[in-house]
Protein backbone atom coordinates (compact mmCIF):
# COMPACT_ATOMS: atom_id res chain seq x y z
CA UNK A 1 0.00 0.00 0.00
CA UNK A 2 1.78 3.26 -0.83
CA UNK A 3 1.22 6.08 1.71
CA UNK A 4 -0.63 9.46 0.32
CA UNK A 5 -3.21 11.35 1.85
CA UNK A 6 -5.79 8.99 1.11
CA UNK A 7 -3.97 6.58 3.37
CA UNK A 8 -3.22 8.58 6.24
CA UNK A 9 -5.76 11.48 5.96
CA UNK A 10 -8.38 8.67 7.11
CA UNK A 11 -6.54 7.33 10.27
CA UNK A 12 -5.47 10.53 11.82
CA UNK A 13 -9.28 12.16 11.40
CA UNK A 14 -10.47 8.57 13.07
CA UNK A 15 -7.98 9.40 16.19
CA UNK A 16 -9.46 12.96 16.43
CA UNK A 17 -12.85 11.67 16.13
CA UNK A 18 -12.24 9.27 18.66
CA UNK A 19 -11.49 11.64 20.81
CA UNK A 20 -14.29 13.88 20.79
CA UNK A 21 -16.49 10.62 20.74
CA UNK A 22 -14.80 9.66 24.26
CA UNK A 23 -15.23 13.23 25.60
CA UNK A 24 -19.23 13.15 24.65
CA UNK A 25 -19.89 9.36 25.98
CA UNK A 26 -17.59 9.83 29.19
CA UNK A 27 -16.36 13.31 29.49
CA UNK A 28 -19.25 13.68 31.73
CA UNK A 29 -19.00 11.41 34.21
CA UNK A 30 -16.21 13.36 36.18
CA UNK A 31 -19.05 16.05 36.50
CA UNK A 32 -21.79 13.76 37.81
CA UNK A 33 -23.57 16.57 39.80
CA UNK A 34 -24.49 18.52 36.55
CA UNK A 35 -27.82 17.47 35.61
CA UNK A 36 -28.24 14.30 33.20
CA UNK A 37 -30.61 16.76 30.44
CA UNK A 38 -27.00 18.90 30.66
CA UNK A 39 -25.06 16.15 30.13
CA UNK A 40 -26.52 14.48 27.34
CA UNK A 41 -27.08 18.01 25.16
CA UNK A 42 -23.33 18.50 26.06
CA UNK A 43 -22.68 15.12 24.89
CA UNK A 44 -24.48 15.89 21.08
CA UNK A 45 -23.07 18.97 20.88
CA UNK A 46 -19.64 17.06 21.15
CA UNK A 47 -20.36 14.48 19.11
CA UNK A 48 -21.45 16.53 15.94
CA UNK A 49 -18.02 17.08 15.75
CA UNK A 50 -17.02 13.45 15.54
CA UNK A 51 -19.56 13.20 12.91
CA UNK A 52 -17.61 15.95 10.88
CA UNK A 53 -14.48 13.95 11.11
CA UNK A 54 -15.65 10.24 11.05
CA UNK A 55 -17.30 10.45 7.96
CA UNK A 56 -14.91 12.25 5.73
CA UNK A 57 -12.80 9.80 6.86
CA UNK A 58 -14.80 6.87 6.38
CA UNK A 59 -15.59 8.75 2.79
CA UNK A 60 -11.98 9.30 1.99
CA UNK A 61 -10.52 5.88 3.86
CA UNK A 62 -12.85 4.09 1.21
CA UNK A 63 -10.97 4.85 -1.51
CA UNK A 64 -7.78 2.50 -0.26
CA UNK A 65 -9.56 0.48 2.64
CA UNK A 66 -12.22 -2.19 2.82
CA UNK A 67 -15.19 -1.15 5.19
CA UNK A 68 -14.14 -3.96 7.59
CA UNK A 69 -10.28 -2.37 7.27
CA UNK A 70 -12.33 1.01 8.17
CA UNK A 71 -14.48 -0.49 11.01
CA UNK A 72 -11.24 -2.14 12.69
CA UNK A 73 -9.14 0.94 12.44
CA UNK A 74 -12.24 2.75 14.26
CA UNK A 75 -11.72 -0.43 17.57
CA UNK A 76 -8.62 -0.26 17.47
CA UNK A 77 -8.39 3.41 17.62
CA UNK A 78 -10.89 3.90 20.15
CA UNK A 79 -9.26 1.65 22.17
CA UNK A 80 -6.03 3.53 22.89
CA UNK A 81 -7.78 6.68 23.26
CA UNK A 82 -10.13 5.52 25.30
CA UNK A 83 -7.28 4.31 27.59
CA UNK A 84 -5.58 7.53 27.31
CA UNK A 85 -8.64 9.31 28.48
CA UNK A 86 -9.23 6.84 31.41
CA UNK A 87 -6.09 7.54 32.72
CA UNK A 88 -5.43 11.16 31.96
CA UNK A 89 -9.22 12.45 32.50
CA UNK A 90 -10.71 10.06 34.50
CA UNK A 91 -7.33 9.28 36.55
CA UNK A 92 -8.59 5.43 36.28
CA UNK A 93 -6.20 2.53 36.59
CA UNK A 94 -5.78 0.46 33.64
CA UNK A 95 -5.34 -2.87 34.81
CA UNK A 96 -3.50 -5.70 33.51
CA UNK A 97 -6.38 -7.57 32.46
CA UNK A 98 -7.11 -4.51 30.95
CA UNK A 99 -4.17 -4.40 28.82
CA UNK A 100 -3.99 -7.65 28.16
CA UNK A 101 -8.01 -7.70 27.05
CA UNK A 102 -6.98 -4.37 24.56
CA UNK A 103 -3.76 -6.88 22.87
CA UNK A 104 -6.31 -9.61 21.96
CA UNK A 105 -8.64 -7.73 20.55
CA UNK A 106 -5.81 -5.90 18.66
CA UNK A 107 -4.23 -8.77 17.70
CA UNK A 108 -7.25 -9.90 15.72
CA UNK A 109 -7.68 -6.91 14.22
CA UNK A 110 -4.49 -7.41 12.87
CA UNK A 111 -5.96 -10.54 10.97
CA UNK A 112 -8.28 -7.88 9.10
CA UNK A 113 -5.35 -6.33 7.51
CA UNK A 114 -3.10 -9.13 6.58
CA UNK A 115 -2.43 -9.22 2.66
Amino acid sequence: MTLNWNTLLPPLMLVASNVFMTFAWYGHLKYKSSPLAVAVLASWGIAFMEYCLAVPANRIGSQVYSTAQLKTMQEVITLLVFTGFSILWLKEAITINHIIGFVLIAAGAAFIFRA
